[in-house]
């Protein structure tokens, strides 16, 4: 009898998704290679790693010959080098997904095209041109980079008309390259996402609903299921589901969510798994890491309904002590193996519990422990 080959993933970006889809991959018998610049790539603890830049098509040649299928760790790889690998071995998410999430201009326009409304946007490529955006759109607003920006980054908030010249100064060097966008600011009252997943076949799955509070435009803490959505759920379900369609997706995307007046606006798209869903690796029956796995090599989805309550601490800069999660019941500890520095993710932890008030005695207890209970307010004045 011959050996059974196991399929190989290859993903492009070393960090700490790829770092959890190889460990999500591992029990389904997948294997992984990640293709990362920086040889102290923290996915490299876990999965082999080729250090090669985005533009070293000779390595790139090597890693094609090497994987079955190509997913991504991150949105900011080169559209270019996905459309060339895409000519070689299946890629999946498709390109044009990825080529979409990285800019939004593109983004925002698919958003309305697809019956999810955003905030006011207006193109900016010239100083002149944010001065009648500014005018067209009105202050608050916020000026962003159309590419290359990710938690918080290449973003400047105009709090008045003044700033016009403030704002160019920080970005307008950026936007002669890559363009830029000015954004209406929104008053929203809560901040959502949904994440989905869907399979070759079409087969389409969402989680619950989850909240999110971010400090410095990073995320911080996450609660799923966010409470009382029930008509929001169904919502963003369709129209996670229309984009899905519409860019043929295959794979786990997030959908960023602001809600004003009851109503969904769309924020932001990340085509691929996302911070705000790791949660779902004890808080879910599936994991978005390993229903990413199952989908883009084509095995079928897992149930992606939530097991009770989840909170989840995001770890900015520096790790805490881990003591009081790991002695907590119910309590999950993820060191992502990184180096600390200000503002970069170097690890999270997972509180679940069958109920609220369960949950919240969890929460409270570790927060108090770490010294991190302003952090955990939001989530233990929701739920009390």
């Amino acid at each position: 009898m011959s050996e059974r080959r196991q399929p190989v993933l290859g993903i492009l970006g070393g960090g700490q998704l790829a770092r959890m889809l190889a460990l999500a991959a591992a029990p389904l018998g997948v294997k992984t290679l990640v293709v990362d610049s920086a040889g102290d790539a923290c996915a490299g603890q876990v999965a082999p790693l080729v250090v090669a830049d985005w533009k070293d098509y000779a390595a790139l040649e090597r890693f094609a010959s090497m994987v079955d299928v190509v997913t991504f760790d991150f949105e900011n790889v080169p559209a270019e080098t996905a459309h060339w690998l895409a000519e070689r071995v299946a890629v999946s998410p498709v390109p044009r997904a990825l080529a979409v999430a990285q800019d939004r201009l593109a983004e925002k326009m698919l958003f309305r095209e697809c019956g999810l409304d955003t905030p006011a946007f207006v193109p900016v490529d010239t100083h002149a041109d944010l001065q009648r955006a500014v005018a067209q759109i009105g202050a608050p607003a916020i000026l962003k980079t159309r590419r290359l920006g990710y938690d918080g980054k290449g973003q400047f908030r105009l709090k008045t008309p003044a700033d016009v010249d403030t704002a160019w100064a920080a970005l307008g060097a950026q936007g002669a390259a890559h363009g830029l966008i000015l954004e209406a600011f929104v008053p929203f009252e809560r901040e959502l996402s949904v994440i989905a997943v869907r399979s070759r076949e079409g087969d389409f799955r969402t989680w619950p609903l989850t909240r999110n509070w971010h400090t410095d435009g990073v995320l911080s803490l996450s609660l799923a299921p966010a409470p009382d959505i029930d008509q929001l759920q169904r919502r963003a379900t369709d129209l996670a589901r229309t984009l899905a369609e519409r860019l043929d997706y295959v794979g786990v995307f997030a959908l960023e969510l602001f809600v004003k007046d009851g109503q969904l606006l769309g924020n932001e798209m990340a085509p691929r798994v996302h911070n705000s869903g790791h949660w779902t690796i004890e808080g879910a029956h599936t994991s978005q890491f390993e229903n990413h796995v199952r989908a883009v090599l084509g095995l079928p989805l897992g149930d992606t309904g939530a097991r009770g309550l989840s909170c989840m601490f995001n770890w900015i800069g520096a790790l805490p002590d881990p003591a009081p999660v790991l002695q907590a019941v119910d309590g999950h500890w993820h060191d992502y193996g990184k180096q600390a520095r200000p503002g970069r993710k170097v690890g999270h932890a997972t509180v679940c519990a069958p109920d609220a008030l369960a949950l919240i005695a969890r929460v409270d207890d570790i927060a108090r422990a770490l010294g991190r209970g302003e952090q955990a307010e939001p989530v233990l004045r929701l739920l009390g």
